[in-house]
């Protein structure tokens, strides 16, 4: 599956709604590099994953809102689908930069 920049911007977004915002904090007025800014998205992801079993473990035990389950699995799987296309870009660069020649 091949994802796009605007699909990953789109689960970042659904992503940081999920776990109150805090994303854009990440290289804000600390002046934090590009790996604060990583480590920021990967906390979201993370998060956008937790909630997802929260509420797939509350619809087992017997409280079931199904919206909320479907929603919260559904924003889960978005925001880990974006982590995995940007693992995949990085891999790539690194395979490209390991191909030039000094």
């Amino acid at each position: 599956m091949v994802a796009s920049v605007s699909n990953a911007l789109a689960a970042y977004a659904n992503a940081a709604k999920i776990t109150g915002g805090a994303a854009g904090d990440a290289s804000g007025a600390s002046g934090g590099g590009f790996a604060d800014m990583l480590k920021g998205a990967a906390g979201d992801v993370v998060g956008a994953l937790k909630e997802g079993e929260a509420q797939s473990l509350q619809a087992v035990t017997g409280k079931p809102d199904l919206t909320a389950v479907t929603q919260a699995v559904n924003n889960a799987e978005v925001a880990l689908d974006a982590v995995i296309a940007v693992r995949d870009r990085v891999i790539s660069a690194y395979q490209d930069i390991s191909k030039l020649a000094i």
